[in-house]
C-alpha cells in the first residue's frame, strides 16, 4: 500500500487539477470553503488527468478513457431521509473538462445506456447534486440490460446499507479489459465491466466489493461480491489509501456476505434485498397461484 507520502502527493495533485490555469470551472467545481471534499480525505484511488470534485461527488477523469476512471462519495441515512429531489435533469456537457468533453449525442444509436457512476438516485437530497450527477463527466457506456438490471439492483443495495449503517464512503468506476470496442464511431472506449467499493464508516468498520460485468445478468448480487484487494488486482487501483495500513489490509482481504446482508440470510432464498418483490407484487403472485 502507497505510504503517506504517496498520499501527500496525490492531494497536490488534486489541488493542481482544480486550480491549473485557464480553466473556468462551475461555480461548485471545487471544495468549498478550501477544504478538500470528505470523500477524498480518504485517499484518491488511482491515476487521473483531472479531478473535478462538485457538491455531492468527486471524479477522476481520464483523458484517454474520455470518461471517469473513478467517482467517489459520501452516501449517508441523513441525506436519504431528506425529502427527495425528483429526477428531471438532462444529460448534458461537463465545461470543467479540459479535453474533448463527451456529448449526450455522442450515445446517439450506439445502442448504449448513459450509465451513472455516481448514481442520480443517490444524489436526490440536493437539486445541485441531482443536477451536477447529469454532467457527462459523470456518465460510461453500459449495456442496457446490466444498467438497468444488475447494476440497478447493486445500487439499490448500497442504499439500502446506507440506511442501516448510517455512512458509506462509495468509489465507482469503469474496468478496461479490452479497450478496441467503441461507443459508436466516437473514440470512447466501452468497458469490459465495472466495480463498486463501499466502506462502511459506521464502527465497526468493514468493507465489501463488486466486480460486474458489462452485460445482462440475473444473477443475484452477492455472487459479483469480491474482497476490495480483488478490485485493487484487476484496477491496479489504491483504494483508501489514507487509512492505518494495518486497517486497510484487514478490511481490504474481507469478502463477508454475512456482515452486510445479516447471518440469518440464506444464499438461495434473501440475500440480495434488492430483489425481493413488494408487497404487491407478492399479492398478485398469490392470486395468480391459486
Amino acid at each position: 500500500m502507497r505510504k503517506l507520502s504517496s498520499f501527500l502527493f496525490a492531494l497536490l495533485l488534486f489541488l493542481a487539477c482544480l486550480f491549473l490555469p485557464g480553466q473556468t470551472p462551475a461555480p461548485s467545481n471545487g471544495p468549498e470553503g478550501g477544504q478538500l471534499p470528505e470523500e477524498i480525505l480518504f485517499g484518491i484511488p488511482g491515476e487521473q488527468d483531472q479531478i473535478i470534485s462538485r457538491k455531492g461527488f468527486s471524479v477522476g477523469y481520464s483523458f484517454k478513457y474520455r470518461q471517469a476512471v473513478w467517482t467517489s462519495y459520501i452516501l449517508t441515512e441523513e441525506n436519504l431521509q431528506k425529502k427527495q429531489v425528483k429526477r428531471g435533469a438532462s444529460f448534458r456537457v461537463d465545461p470543467a473538462v479540459k479535453y474533448a468533453p463527451v456529448r449526450p449525442k455522442d450515445y446517439a444509436g450506439t445502442g448504449y445506456d448513459k450509465g451513472h457512476l455516481a448514481p442520480a438516485a443517490d444524489m436526490t437530497w440536493s437539486v445541485q447534486s441531482m443536477e451536477n450527477s447529469f454532467f457527462m463527466s459523470n456518465i460510461s457506456p453500459q449495456i442496457p440490460g446490466c444498467n438497468r438490471g444488475i447494476w440497478k439492483r447493486v445500487e439499490k443495495q448500497v442504499r439500502s446499507w446506507a440506511l442501516r449503517e448510517k455512512k458509506l464512503c462509495v468509489i465507482t468506476g469503469p474496468v478496461f479489459l479490452d479497450t478496441e470496442k467503441r461507443l459508436g464511431k466516437s473514440s470512447i472506449p466501452v468497458p469490459t465491466a465495472f466495480y463498486k467499493v463501499v466502506l462502511d464508516l459506521t464502527p465497526p468498520m468493514k468493507m465489501i466489493a463488486f466486480l460486474i460485468p458489462n452485460e445482462p445478468s440475473k444473477k443475484r448480487i452477492y455472487f459479483f461480491m469480491v474482497p476490495v484487494d480483488k478490485v485493487e488486482e484487476v484496477t491496479g487501483y489504491d483504494f483508501f489509501s489514507a487509512l492505518d495500513d494495518e486497517l486497510e489490509n484487514a478490511l481490504e482481504k474481507e469478502c463477508d456476505a454475512d456482515k452486510w446482508f445479516g447471518s440469518t440470510s440464506s444464499p438461495g432464498k434473501d440475500k440480495d434485498a434488492a430483489r425481493k418483490p413488494s408487497p404487491a407484487k407478492a399479492e398478485r403472485k398469490k392470486k395468480q397461484e391459486k
